[in-house]
């Protein structure tokens, strides 16, 4: 079914958003125009505010080629994206983007953030809850963690089993997140599962930042290695991905990658026709 994708899609949280960095529109998101340390000490002022007056949670993603187009496929993923506090800048082609529309911008990938972030803050006290991750995989994380930062205060862990939102494992996991007196949450699901539970989630969980982070539990528990630093530089952590692991990701590859072509080409041909004065239609997306 089509539906119309107009700038007032927004939601109220959208509205509440308070820029502490720039963002560029990519596909109807708003992607941040950060780096990492910025992005650090904007996620740090989040959690120094929270702790004065508590209030809402703010949300971060970490967004890629594959979360975009599935956005573009799923309507409620596109407005919780909308809603999104910060919009990081995962994939390097948004970070390309961001380059050709004269932004300062860096790529700030979940597997950098999430270490760098609890060094960085370690000596101020935040509480970290790491919910999500295969069994075992949180508790190696935390404890590569606390090898490199002593100082790190851990509220606590959950590994879900498959789970459904509204369901009792699902409010188990929310009641021990509420209990532990967290101020930051780790989230590890997978995309878009993690982006759509913390959307979900935001009202209920006394917290003070969400942060949906994919296989950064993997990778700083030793689970998974990353792509070498030179291929990451290029943008081609993708192809070290997929010779990784083939089956799984040949698929999604091809097709959000066509995909995100695709969106591409129709949203520079809709500007184009915008300024020459043409008729113009609405952009669209497709819900399935």
């Amino acid at each position: 079914m089509a539906i119309a994708q107009e700038a007032s899609i927004a939601t109220s949280d959208a509205d509440r958003r308070e820029d502490f960095c720039e963002s560029c529109n990519i596909l109807g998101v708003p992607i941040a125009t950060t780096s990492l340390d910025r992005a650090i000490g904007t996620v740090d002022s989040w959690l120094d505010s929270w702790l004065e007056k508590a209030s809402r949670a703010r949300l971060v993603t970490f967004s890629t080629v594959h979360m975009l187009t599935e956005a573009h496929k799923n309507l409620g993923l596109f407005r919780a994206l909308q809603g999104t506090d910060l919009n990081c800048p995962d994939g390097m082609p948004l970070v390309w983007m961001g380059k050709l529309k004269g932004y300062d911008t860096e790529r700030v990938a979940g597997p950098d953030f999430m270490p760098a972030f609890c060094a960085a803050t370690a000596a101020k006290g935040y509480r970290h809850f790491f919910y999500g991750g295969q069994a075992g995989v949180a508790e190696r994380a935390i404890s590569n963690l606390k090898k490199v930062s002593p100082e790190l205060q851990v509220a606590g862990w959950y590994c879900p089993p498959i789970i459904d939102l509204g369901s009792q494992e699902d409010a188990e996991g929310v009641r021990a997140i509420n209990e532990s007196g967290a101020d930051i949450v780790w989230i590890c699901l997978g995309c878009p599962k993690q982006e759509m539970w913390m959307w979900k989630h935001r009202d209920c969980l006394k917290v003070g930042v969400l942060l949906p982070v994919g296989l950064a539990f993997d990778i700083v528990a030793g689970a998974r290695k990353r792509a070498p630093a030179m291929l990451r530089s290029y943008g081609l952590e993708w192809l070290y991905r997929l010779l990784v692991e083939p089956r799984r990701l040949m698929g999604r590859y091809v097709s959000s990658n066509l995909t995100f072509i695709y969106l591409l080409a129709r949203s520079a041909f809709a500007d184009k026709r915008m300024r020459s004065g043409s008729a113009c239609l609405p952009q669209e997306i497709v819900e399935r």
